[in-house]
């Protein structure tokens, strides 16, 4: 007897196989990845230039010629379908597998490289010599293996960005801030800084600041610019006016989106590489709590260590200086005080009583310690020896975390990971968007039907729905501006503004057909 075969009353088949070309692509992408498994056995490969151009180029056809037959042969529309149901982005077996590799890849390349070859005063082998063709034309040295991570890092974000613009092809601004995040990735974060070695000048990111560049303000560094004449001193004050002008300005006309979703490398591979496990993100208050805790914790932690560095600096380098410790101490207690007494002075209403609270008592503990500190003659600012601080932040931070962490997680916790509960710059530009920027996503609650889509699929963990239910504008310290929200809403009920800074907060919004006066008449009624 001929058994009965049930078949899909869908018209849409819900198994689409792969076809002949997604099939050519995998092999080519597989073959690239064959090539860095060969080569990191220390399998002599005869012609490294040819083997490595070989590998760069398989793995990235093989990106763009899979994405491209995935997607275009689809209507226009962002298609998420089967993300709860697959075990690839539902925490199934090959998420975990996928995790346990990246993690491992992170843990080796952090704290043992030379198990990928690194000479370590000898020439390099396994698959950090494969790329030694490629540092030497760009860079005239031998490769690293933090070379060899940049170029996988650049390779990652421009090959998964094609995959993320033809999924998105239908909405310009998703198109728009994604060839951004290429551009500065492949530009600023990686060929320019190479090519700066080339020319026997410092090595520097341009797109990159203090508190996510952590070892800005580190002797060694600090001397290297100092050291170099006019363009070193160049990239120092540039360095100072991003933190301290570029940013705030940006931030205040833009949000943080300008940063975290246009040009950080971090939120670059989070969008690209990582935007298939978006949906993971924890949407639980309780994991908001956690967040806020953790994010502005670390904050701190840079801070207080970065005060250390200098202060150090100072007191070994009083001639590359242009302040004294003295003055930096009592510089930098006043500028804390200032700070802390216009956001508790001015922004209270926007705070809860707990966080002015704690904004307060920090204050007083971090200035008070500094100045006790300061007069009891100790050489260590805060009581703390300021490299041992800066030892464990880079192991716990800017290593465990931001790497091993934040990118390994991603199949497991979400693609933000380290964007939300760890990165000391989001948790700035987060505090300057919260209280002094234009930018909010506005919300038209009456048509909101409830879906679903914008929380889903937003990868910061914020319940979207809650503030469209309401009318409600989202302005929250965490919010990125990816846009994607907006971007899967099926009723265009969410919208990216930049606009006046007056009544951009308006919590009382209740799902009245947004007929604010209508909640106004209710309190004069109670009152």
């Amino acid at each position: 007897m001929k058994s009965t075969e049930h078949k899909s009353l869908s018209i849409a088949n819900p198994n689409p196989p792969i076809d002949s070309i997604q099939k050519i692509a995998l092999a080519l992408g597989f073959l690239g990845l064959f090539i860095l498994l060969l080569s990191l056995f220390n399998v002599d490969l005869p012609n490294k230039p040819i083997f490595l151009a070989l590998s760069i180029l398989s793995v990235f056809i093989g990106i763009f010629l899979y994405a491209r037959q995935m997607y275009l042969n689809q209507p226009e529309g962002i298609k998420n379908n089967g993300v709860w149901l697959k075990g690839f982005t539902n925490r199934g077996s090959w998420a975990w597998v996928l995790g346990v590799v990246l993690t491992a890849f992170y843990v080796v390349l952090y704290w043992y490289p030379e198990y990928l070859g690194l000479g370590k005063g000898k020439p390099n082998t396994g698959v950090i010599v494969l790329f030694d063709p490629l540092s030497y034309f760009l860079k005239n040295q031998a490769a690293s293996e933090w070379f060899v991570y940049g170029v996988l890092y650049t390779l990652a974000i421009v090959g998964f960005g094609f995959k993320f613009i033809f999924k998105y092809r239908h909405n310009k601004y998703q198109i728009v801030r994604t060839i951004s995040v290429m551009f500065f990735q492949l530009g600023f974060a990686f060929l320019l800084p190479e090519m700066l070695l080339r020319f026997n000048q410092p090595f520097n990111d341009f797109k990159n600041m203090w508190p996510l560049n952590y070892y800005f303000f580190d002797e060694w560094h600090l001397k290297e610019l100092l050291n170099h004449g006019s363009f070193g001193l160049f990239m120092l004050i540039f360095g100072l006016a991003m933190i301290f002008i570029i940013s705030p300005i940006l931030t205040y006309f833009y949000g943080k989106r300008w940063y975290c979703s246009w040009v950080c490398g971090c939120g670059g591979l989070a969008e690209t590489a990582g935007d298939s496990f978006r949906h993971l993100s924890n949407k639980k208050v309780s994991a908001w709590k956690f967040e806020r805790w953790m994010i502005h914790g670390v904050l701190v932690f840079s801070m207080i260590m970065t005060i250390a560095v200098i202060f150090t600096f100072l007191s070994k380098n009083p001639k590359l200086s242009i302040i004294t410790r003295d003055q930096f101490v009592w510089g930098i207690s006043i500028f804390l005080s200032v700070v802390i007494a216009l956001l508790v002075f001015y922004k209270k209403s926007q705070f809860d009583k707990d966080t002015r609270y704690t904004i307060f008592s920090l204050g007083v503990i971090i200035v008070g310690a500094i100045l006790i500190n300061h007069f009891s003659g100790s050489k260590n600012i805060l009581f703390f020896q300021s490299y041992k601080l800066r030892e464990w932040y880079a192991f716990f931070i800017g290593a465990a975390f931001s790497g091993v962490v934040g990118v390994g997680f991603y199949p497991l916790l979400g693609n933000r990971v380290w964007c939300r509960f760890g990165c000391p710059m989001a948790a700035i530009l987060g505090l300057q968007q919260r209280l002094f920027s234009r930018f909010r996503i506005t919300t038209n609650g009456g048509q909101c039907i409830s879906c679903g889509n914008c929380s889903t699929y937003c990868e910061m963990g914020i319940d979207v729905r809650s503030y469209a239910q309401k009318g409600e504008n989202i302005v929250r310290a965490s919010c990125v501006g990816c846009g994607v929200c907006s971007a899967v809403c099926p009723r265009g009920v969410l919208k990216l503004e930049n606009k006046s800074t007056i009544g951009r907060i308006n919590s009382d919004a209740v799902l009245l057909g947004n007929d604010v006066d209508l909640l106004t008449l209710i309190k004069a009624q109670k009152q």
